[in-house]
């Protein structure tokens, strides 16, 4: 339990189209969190607990219809906020997640058409408290992130999408960044992983007065 004199933690949110290097980002950025003496949950979405992992294969290996997905990618993070990421902030902990709320938001709401009354409506009663203090919009062309998913392996069924739909995931976030220049910042992902490190860690370091070096 968060004692009277303990601060909350801070949460932070990496989110972008395929390809577009948000786990390797997630990565670096808790590792140099860590060294500068944070305590740091690293966790990602779907999944972040055993029950949202299950959800993630189900989603991947399947084609639920666009209610369904909707309904178990909210399940998912219900699961996740309850038992995880709000336990983590309210001790003080450092959160990055990899993928959240405007993954829904995008997915789900722009490109599958779930109704945007309804998306708010189970956001707020699912995330309650749990909103990202920031959120890294990694960007790049549709084209490049699809290169890079292949190169990596086999393709999930959102990555072998055509680029029209890659589009519009890329028009999605950047429309959300342009809404909410306050909590979110884009950052150029065609770049190479320390090139994008270096500007993912002054964001951060901007936002929460940290050291840039």
């Amino acid at each position: 339990m968060q004692g009277p004199n303990m601060a909350r933690g801070f949460f932070i949110t990496l989110e972008g189209g395929e390809g577009s290097g948000k786990s390797t980002q997630a990565r670096l950025l808790v590792e140099r969190l860590c060294a500068e003496g944070r305590d740091v949950l690293l966790t990602r979405e779907p999944g972040g607990t055993p029950l949202g992992e299950r959800i993630r294969e189900i989603i991947l290996s399947s084609r639920p219809s666009a209610d369904a997905e909707f309904l178990l990618f909210s399940a998912a993070r219900a699961e996740h906020v309850a038992s995880k990421i709000s336990p983590a902030l309210a001790g003080g902990r450092w959160v990055v997640c990899d993928r959240y709320l405007d993954s829904t938001r995008v997915y789900q709401g722009d490109l599958a058409g779930i109704d945007a009354g309804l998306l708010r409506t189970v956001e707020q009663h699912v995330v309650r408290t749990a909103r990202p203090n920031l959120t890294l919009i990694l960007d790049l062309p549709p084209e490049t992130g699809r290169a890079r998913a292949t190169a990596r392996g086999a393709l999930n069924r959102y990555d072998a999408e055509q680029m029209a739909y890659h589009e519009r995931i890329r028009e999605g976030f950047l429309a959300i960044a342009t809404t909410e220049p306050q909590r979110c910042t884009v950052i150029d992902a065609s770049r190479d992983a320390e090139a994008v490190a270096h500007d993912v860690w002054q964001a951060v370091a901007s936002r929460f007065a940290l050291p840039t070096g």
